[in-house]
């Protein structure tokens, strides 16, 4: 069952189409809207407003910062994986998507802790079946690492790098892989979790300090927080029918969580949104594109205390 969650701040109301993706980086929090292909920053001060960093005229699924290039990003961008400069130009690794038979676009992702990027693409119509799991190694090299899904979302990965959860939302289910720390390689997946229609499709993950998952619920208004062993500890709601992605800065025990307008009938100012939700638990580190978490952990520094 569901539980009213007893505060929930619009943080910011953009009226977003599809607003995702949402990490902690460098003290701030970045997101995207997908199908307007624009990118946002948002700053911990006392009246936050977000700032737009780019605008691209293809869908923006994802980025993650790239070590050692301020203001330049890894992106699930358009057809494929592209590096999105800090003057807002694409300089494409690989468009894979250009290459299947049926219209797709790239979605959500994340960097891990060997400074490996992953993303997934999906269908425009949905076609069962033809979206794929796809990994960037720091060398820029893309190697499509899973396919068969519908529509993934995430992944989500443990502190060490060697487990990975990811979302198929039209299949209801949530996968479980071991990762090889060293080469990547993904073992046989394995269901975490599977949701009946009435629970919602699960979409955007993290994981927690606690190595607790967190999946935003699709459809049911609704966060679920899982215990490694696959128990559903906790379930809150939120006031916006699908929230996208949820993301945990490392302090401020605070848990952010965007939200899509798209599919809404009547949508309200949550709809579209970035909400704030205070938790118990606290995040990690974002990670970045080419670098290991060691050296990524130097890069962050100290992220500031609270989130927006």
């Amino acid at each position: 069952m569901a539980h009213p969650t007893a505060s929930v701040t619009v943080v910011v109301d953009g009226g977003y189409e599809l607003a995702e993706g949402g990490r902690w980086v460098d003290g701030r929090y970045v997101y995207v809207d997908i199908l307007s292909g624009r990118l946002f920053e948002l700053h911990a001060d006392a009246a936050p407003a977000p700032r737009q960093l780019a605008l691209l005229d293809v869908p923006l699924g994802v980025v993650a910062p790239v070590h050692d290039r301020p203001g330049a990003w890894i992106a699930a961008v358009g057809t494929g994986i592209a590096l999105l400069t800090a003057e807002g130009a694409l300089e494409w690794l690989d468009r894979p998507e250009d290459r299947t038979p049926v219209p797709s676009r790239m979605n959500d992702g994340v960097a891990d802790p060997a400074g490996r990027f992953w993303a997934g693409s999906m269908a425009y119509d949905g076609t069962p079946g033809a979206g794929s799991l796809y990994r960037t190694d720091p060398d820029g090299t893309v190697v499509r690492a899973l396919d068969g899904l519908t529509i993934p979302n995430g992944p989500a990965f443990t502190a060490d790098g060697t487990t990975m959860y990811l979302a198929d939302t039209a299949a209801g289910t949530i996968l479980r892989c071991h990762v090889d720390p060293v080469f990547g390689g993904l073992s046989a997946p394995k269901a975490f979790a599977r949701l009946r229609d009435a629970e919602g499709s699960p979409d955007g993950m993290t994981v927690d300090e606690e190595n607790c998952l967190w999946v935003a619920m699709w459809g049911a208004g609704a966060i679920r927080r899982y215990h490694p062993d696959g128990r559903l500890l906790h379930t809150m709601t939120v006031p916006a029918p699908h929230p996208t992605s949820v993301c945990l800065p490392p302090r401020g025990n605070r848990l952010l969580v965007t939200t899509a307008r798209y599919g809404v009938r009547n949508p309200t100012a949550a709809s579209g949104a970035v909400l704030s939700i205070p938790v118990p638990v606290r995040g990690t580190v974002a990670c970045a594109w080419g670098a290991s978490l060691a050296e990524d952990r130097v890069r962050q520094g100290n992220p500031a205390d609270s989130g927006p």
